[in-house]
């Protein structure tokens, strides 16, 4: 196709990221398309285009693109088909210089592609004549023979018309061996030395006047038409058609050199193989087209092309804390800083609501591993932050004492008189409030507490599996979230239908290396039961609590130190003494430590 007759305007422009966004400037007017992959992005632009040409303008557009691997011209049709011609500004492949082994002689060369097929009457004698000749200083010798070779074929000028292609010339005999001929020489005849090939069947050679050789190598523009092309590859245009899916084959770009192919089987009328230029070269005329076809996918809508004008904007709300808190409570609006951006996101982890029931479950085998604090204040953080209703259940038998580290309701009812009433808390005509006859609410961290009985031997409060599962039923009627205080007998019933039940492993101990070494070993038992429960060791938090204030050593970041890369993410939580006094409130610790628990609910809402 001619470029030429396409109308320049409206000037139309687009700029390619590597990442797959596309700027598409259509007459002064920028529309913005995400693909997310660069050959996403080519083909959202072309379709985007080919619909502006179609709906708009009735005609083709000629877009100049911009893009990871160029500069492109494209004239876009309504139909969807583009026409494609290397920017004229970039430099001549280097691969274009090749080496004759018959002559011994460099030859600078270029393979490209046909303008479209000449008619009958404008095609010339056949013949064919190196495309450019070196300076002398690389001529061949002239005392030395040598075998007649087909000649590298050269450029094609625009035809007058598009029509047939013309039937092949038989081919010329070889003629006497001789110096080839001047650089830029008419191609009325064929060179000294070299036989005249056969006419090929896609395009005819037609005289051009003499001009530099750096002005001969940049590709001239083209549109292939429909056919076959059984001997060569077809180029792979770097711009798909609308609705095709992106090749394999790499683009090519005409200023980078590629990597040398094979050479081209012999021409019609040769009798040997000539080297070709390295890297992927044009199609023949009939070739098939350089832009793949629509293959019935659907072209966008108009709605799925324009933007919406819902589209929501995140406003960041001003610092509330430390000096820029101030600053903006005066007034002055002061974007909060990093620190407070990692709180609101942690906080915002923690206030989701999963759909269905989610259950976590606190491990360690060993007493005194800080399981019931670990088990409270993490229900503090979830109940206060979401308003999810939320439960901690105390599954020990072996005098569990969340009981005794929480607030007491208007009852001493424990998980044991619970058990009798599963049937009425599950039945149809059972009330939202009927649970609160057996658990105890928390009023300022706004969960509540199922207690064990640490009165009782635990040959008296034995739970068996399917308790377990009649006690899980009715937490999922009443509640979203389940923190369960496990025992220390890792062989009882009810502990190992804990696990059963859990969506998530948390594994608490102290900065002691003994009680580290009982969570780490309890890991590896889980790992060894394969199935669900290697998964939740795998993905298990570990929270490491500074269990003195002066014993730092082991401190808690060396403990969780040990712990990292077995497990999905360990936190660690400093002293405080408030953690130590015996009823556990949230708003009682200290600023650091509320920091530090409400990261631990983040990295435990990150596994739900």
């Amino acid at each position: 196709m001619n470029f030429d007759n396409v109308p320049p305007h409206p000037r139309v422009s687009a700029t390619i990221d590597p990442d797959g966004v596309a700027e598409v400037i259509f007459d002064g007017v920028p529309h913005y398309l995400r693909s997310g992959s660069l050959p996403g992005a080519r083909r959202d632009v072309t379709t985007y285009v080919a619909q502006r040409a179609r709906d708009v303008l009735g005609r083709a557009v000629l877009v100049h693109v911009s893009e990871p691997e160029g500069r492109f011209e494209l004239a876009v049709h309504p139909d969807g088909s583009v026409d494609e011609r290397a920017s004229r500004d970039q430099a001549p492949d280097p691969s274009a210089l090749i080496h004759d082994p018959q002559s011994d002689a460099t030859v600078m060369t270029r393979v490209r592609p046909p303008a479209g097929p000449a008619t009958q009457e404008s095609a010339p004698e056949p013949a064919e004549r190196p495309d450019v000749a070196e300076p002398a200083a690389f001529a061949e010798p002239a005392a030395r023979p040598e075998p007649p070779t087909p000649a590298v074929r050269f450029e094609p000028a625009e035809p007058a018309a598009r029509a047939e292609p013309p039937t092949p010339a038989a081919p010329a005999e070889p003629a006497a061996p001789a110096e080839p001929a001047e650089p830029h020489a008419p191609a009325t005849q064929a060179p000294a030395g070299r036989a005249p090939a056969a006419a090929p069947d896609h395009w005819a050679p037609p005289p051009r006047p003499a001009e530099p050789a750096a002005e001969q190598l940049p590709p001239s523009p083209h549109r292939a038409q429909p056919g076959s092309y059984p001997t060569q590859p077809a180029r792979q245009a770097p711009f798909p058609a609308p609705g095709q899916p992106p090749s394999s084959m790499p683009s090519f770009s005409p200023s980078v050199p590629q990597p040398a192919g094979p050479a081209y089987p012999p021409q019609s009328g040769g009798s040997a193989s000539v080297p070709q230029p390295a890297g992927p070269v044009y199609p023949p005329q009939n070739a098939g087209p350089a832009y793949p076809q629509q293959t019935g996918e659907p072209a966008l809508t108009r709605r799925q092309l324009r933007e919406s004008f819902l589209t929501q904007e995140q406003v960041e709300a001003p610092a509330s804390t430390g000096l820029r808190g101030v600053l903006a409570r005066a007034g002055i609006k002061t974007a909060p800083s990093a620190a407070e951006r990692s709180e609101r996101s942690d906080r915002n982890t923690v206030s989701q609501h999963w759909p269905g029931v989610r259950t976590i479950a606190i491990v360690n085998g060993k007493g005194g591993a800080n399981k019931t604090p670990t088990t409270a204040l993490l229900a503090a953080v979830f109940a206060r932050n979401s308003g999810a209703a939320t439960l901690a259940w105390d599954n020990n038998v072996t005098r569990g004492t969340l009981g005794w580290r929480t607030d007491q309701g208007p009852h001493d009812a424990t998980v044991l008189d619970l058990l009798p009433e599963v049937d009425n808390l599950l039945s149809p005509g059972a009330k939202a409030g009927d649970i609160s006859h057996y658990v105890h609410h928390q009023p300022a961290d706004k969960y509540d507490v199922l207690r064990s009985n640490p009165n009782l031997l635990s040959s008296e409060t034995r739970i068996s599996a399917p308790d377990v599962d009649a006690i899980h039923d009715v937490a999922g009627r009443y509640y979203r979230l389940v923190f369960v205080d496990s025992g220390n007998d890792e062989s009882a019933e009810n502990w190992l239908r804990m696990i059963d039940k859990a969506d998530q492993l948390v594994v608490a101990s102290i900065a002691k290396p003994e009680h580290a070494e009982a969570g780490a070993l309890l890991l590896e038992e889980l790992v060894a039961r394969g199935g669900r429960s290697a998964e939740l060791a795998r993905g298990a938090v570990v929270v490491v609590s500074q269990a003195r204030e002066k014993d730092t050593k082991p401190a808690a970041s060396d403990i969780a130190q040990g712990f990292t890369g077995w497990v999905r993410e360990t936190v660690t939580i400093p002293y405080d003494r408030a953690m130590v006094e015996s009823v556990l409130r949230f708003d009682s610790l200290a600023p650091a430590t509320q920091r530090a628990w409400l990261r631990a609910g983040a990295a435990v809402a990150a596994g739900l």
